[in-house]
């Protein structure tokens, strides 16, 4: 049986769990299982994978896309630009080959931790087909670890942005000095902060919504609720909207693929 699962902290519901077994099912892979590992610090991970030697592959979840990355032996170019993985790919390693190859793993262990950022390839492919030539300037709410895909996606793409802080972080704008014209000017406006997730759905990103246009496009990370405050002031002034699910799903089949091919890296 081939084990695979997701690292966070805490657990308490998870998309991934959900999806993995709905898919293991729809399409009828039955020597595959997905389960939740919440550990509390990552120090936690080398045990884990010591204690399950079936798993092939993880999930990274918040607080550790960052903290995760000293522990991989091989760091995919983007996630490594980006500063944050979500997705591991676990192989057996020899240690006999690896000392041939210089491959030799962190810390001496017999696994080898391939490091992918899928959120970046999610995001990406989920705001293309709505970008209009237009976009070309963005804000990005929020600079925390979930900001880092959407940053990575928006400077391979060409696309300038600011982010948004509430504390002043030098370079970015802060919430309170937002004016009508930092909509005008850009045009693409990305919520990366959890503001406005359930429970707290009578909450939103404290920006100008009536210097809105129908020439705006709001994209929001969060998936629940399906319509955000965020969203709806939005779409009540016209924006084209867009709510992070898609984009959860295309990152989850991203792992997948990851997890499932033959392909060696350096």
């Amino acid at each position: 049986m081939k084990l695979y699962g997701l690292i966070g902290f805490p657990l308490s519901h998870s998309f991934s769990k959900k999806f993995f077994a709905e898919k293991f099912e729809r399409e009828k892979i039955d020597d595959c299982k997905y389960e939740l590992f919440p550990i509390e610090h990552i120090k936690e991970l080398i045990p884990l994978l010591h204690e399950n030697p079936d798993l092939c592959g993880l999930n990274v979840t918040v607080p550790y896309k960052m903290d995760v990355l000293k522990y991989l032996d091989w760091i995919e170019h983007d996630a490594r630009g980006a500063g944050a993985v979500n997705c591991i790919r676990i192989s057996a390693e020899s240690p006999v080959l690896a000392a041939f190859t210089g491959e030799v793993g962190v810390k001496g262990h017999d696994f080898r931790l391939e490091g992918y950022n899928t959120d970046i390839y999610g995001f990406e492919m989920s705001l293309k087909p709505l970008l209009k030539g237009h976009h070309d300037q963005a804000l990005v709410l929020g600079d925390g670890g979930a900001a880092k895909a959407v940053k990575c996606v928006l400077d391979n793409l060409g696309i300038e942005f600011k982010c948004v802080t509430r504390k002043p972080i030098p370079g970015n704008i802060l919430f309170s000095d937002l004016r009508p014209h930092h909509l005008k000017d850009n045009k693409l406006v990305i919520n990366t902060t959890p503001i406005g997730m359930s429970p707290n759905i009578n909450e939103c990103p404290p920006i100008p919504y009536d210097a809105i246009t129908n020439e705006n496009l709001l994209y929001d990370l969060i998936y629940n609720p399906e319509q955000t405050l965020f969203l709806k002031k939005g779409e009540e002034r016209g924006a084209v909207t867009k709510n992070g699910y898609e984009m959860l799903v295309l990152q989850a089949e991203k792992s997948w693929e990851i997890w499932t091919s033959k392909a060696k890296h350096p």
